[in-house]
């Protein structure tokens, strides 16, 4: 995926794998517990697709993180 949001959607995908790998989870557990496949799941992590908030409100539920840590990115 390759748009104007590209940056936005890559800061959310490298959110969600720090917080993935912080907690040593797999992509395969995460998804599981996401409800979505885990090649959903890596096409978001790597900004290869984007999703709807309910898919992130579901990833960051999984993570047990509140849904704005996911849009809070890096300098």
């Amino acid at each position: 995926m390759k748009n104007e949001n590209f940056d936005v959607w890559l800061g959310i995908g490298l959110n969600i794998l720090h917080y993935r790998k912080e907690q040593g989870m797999t992509q395969m557990q995460l998804a599981e517990k996401s409800n979505i496949s885990k090649n959903h799941l890596q096409r978001i992590e790597t900004a290869a697709c984007s999703c709807t908030l309910d898919t992130l409100i579901s990833i960051a539920n999984a993570l047990n993180i509140p849904l704005k840590k996911l849009f809070e990115f890096k300098d």
